[in-house]
């Protein structure tokens, strides 16, 4: 799990992390901060802190051998400021305009991303508070070789200093964890629609299907049978299919995108 010095939002997160679960400040650091660690069902976690902002961490693996996961504890910003608890895989479906890599996404861990969903609208639910619940599409660096995901608090100030927020998102940070390898939803990738899929976070919520990669409406003109098949590849589960938000797909691009599904050989099915 890793946090970062330069985000007021993860500070806090792993603030409550380190208040509600059993984490012991070790002997060792990375990049001059102290390392937690704690044994969560069966599996050494580690939590760290990086100095840079997480979209950054692109050598991260460099650092940590055999790991299995990675969790990204992180503020989120929209220019609207909507109070959110927001998860998502990093990467790039087009150019690297914030971190990672042009055109290489991280291995999407499906069913992790949909635990931590789960457990953001219980304690949203359980904690009274007044966010919104949602997936977002991948977007941003990293671009890393290992299952990655953001779970994040968002979208302005207020909310990343807003610490009942903050242990929400904390709890479903360790819920990805404790749960990892042991959740079978479908694996399926999302496309179309806007950058915070209702309609893909509610069939989540509802179904035993989990999304992996979700490609959003605005990025489907640079999507090519490439990237539709590194999406498919670096989705840690296999996928069963790809849910098209058919209404929220431009009349121009449909016909090409079911083209590209065919020759990537992955069904298709129109919510």
């Amino acid at each position: 799990m890793a946090a970062s010095k330069k985000d007021a939002a993860s500070l806090n997160i792993k603030k409550q992390i380190l208040n509600h679960y059993n984490f012991n400040e070790t002997a060792e650091n990375f990049e001059g901060n102290p390392i937690y660690t704690a044994e969560i069902n069966g599996r050494k976690v580690k939590l760290v802190t990086l100095n840079e902002e997480s979209v950054y961490a692109q050598n991260i693996t460099d650092y940590f051998e055999n790991l299995e996961l990675v969790v990204f504890i992180s503020r989120h910003s929209s220019e609207s400021g909507t109070p959110t608890l927001s998860v998502h895989t990093p990467g790039n479906l087009g150019a690297a305009d914030l971190g990672g890599l042009p055109r290489r996404v991280s291995v999407s861990p499906a069913n992790a991303m949909r635990e931590a969903l789960k457990a953001l609208k219980q304690f949203r639910d359980e904690l009274r508070l007044d966010y919104e619940v949602c997936y977002e599409c991948t977007h941003h660096g990293p671009s890393l070789n290992v299952p990655a995901m953001f779970v994040e608090l968002g979208s302005s100030p207020k909310q990343w200093n807003d610490l009942k927020a903050a242990e929400a998102v904390a709890h479903a940070a360790i819920k990805a964890i404790s749960t990892f390898g042991k959740a079978e939803a479908k694996a399926v990738l999302g496309i179309g629609g806007p950058h915070y899929n209702s309609k893909f976070t509610r069939i989540a919520l509802e179904n035993a299907i989990a999304f992996g990669h979700m490609i959003p409406k605005y990025a489907i003109p640079y999507v090519n049978g490439e990237i539709l098949r590194q999406c498919v590849e670096k989705t840690l589960e296999k996928v069963e299919c790809a849910i098209l938000d058919w209404k929220g797909i431009k009349g121009e691009h449909k016909s090409k995108l079911i083209e590209m599904l065919n020759e990537v050989g992955l069904p298709a099915q129109k919510v």
